[in-house]
């Protein structure tokens, strides 16, 4: 229910209603015309009433768009107090090339964490993350996204093998790779838990770790995250939404 005193234009917008509403003298009077009484005629009634309507329309869909927004900045700062992501990584892309978080500043990010001899669960993950990208390359006047693959093997996923790897995925899509140490000190900075398991005849194992899509943006800052459970469509409306809402904290 809408308060009885509204503001300025509001109560007198609703005074104008009120009084539209009230019955006619029994004369007659033409659409646009005024009753003996001074009553406003029946097109003037539905005009104060369409603005009426009109306004609280446009109230309502404000009102509706600072929630949200106020929702995104708790949602952000509740993720930025988990210390998720702000430490930096030194790793090796997948044509040899030293990098770290500073290279990707500047940029939106899809970040997954994973390894190339996962059988199901990487490669689902990593062709919802494709076509979140393709998705939101194809829609004109958004920034580009990068994607991202840290493997949580570097025994077995090296600098060549990592390249095979995202070439199955998209043209863009960067493998980073290291040493032990330095794949650790990735995970850890985005709290990925992830551990090896034991070894078939063939020295063959499975990795166990977090299943998430990360996403960084332009300051290289933790934004927000995507677990198993969520479409790509989703995806795609939640990154969308954190372009629009984006405004840098680097001066």
């Amino acid at each position: 229910m809408w308060p009885v005193r509204a503001p300025g234009l509001w109560r007198l917008a609703l005074a104008r209603l009120r009084w539209a509403a009230r019955p006619c003298s029994s004369g007659s009077a033409g659409p646009g015309s005024r009753g003996p009484l001074g009553a406003p005629g029946l097109r003037t009634r539905l005009l104060v009433t369409g603005l009426f309507g009109a306004g609280l329309a446009a109230a309502w869909l404000s009102a509706r768009e600072e929630k949200e927004q106020r929702r995104q900045q708790r949602r952000l700062e509740a993720l930025r107090s988990a210390a998720v992501g702000q430490g930096d990584f030194q790793l090796v892309d997948h044509m040899g090339q030293p990098r770290c978080k500073a290279d990707f500043v500047g940029q939106w990010v899809l970040l997954y964490f994973g390894f190339t001899h996962c059988p199901d669960v990487c490669p689902e993950e990593l062709e919802k993350l494709a076509t979140v990208v393709r998705t939101l390359e194809a829609e004109p006047g958004l920034p580009s996204v990068q994607p991202l693959f840290i493997t949580v093997d570097p025994e077995r996923d090296d600098v060549a093998a990592v390249g095979r790897y995202v070439r199955e995925f998209h043209p863009r899509l960067l493998g980073l790779t290291g040493t032990p140490e330095q794949v650790r000190q990735a995970s850890q900075a985005y709290r990925v838990y992830y551990s090896a398991g034991p070894r078939d005849e063939d020295q063959d194992y499975i990795v166990d770790h977090s299943i998430i899509i990360y996403l960084l943006n332009p300051d290289g800052l933790f934004t927000d995250y995507y677990g198993r459970s969520k479409t790509e469509e989703q995806i795609v409306a939640s990154v969308r939404g954190h372009m629009a809402a984006f405004r840098s904290v680097r001066s």
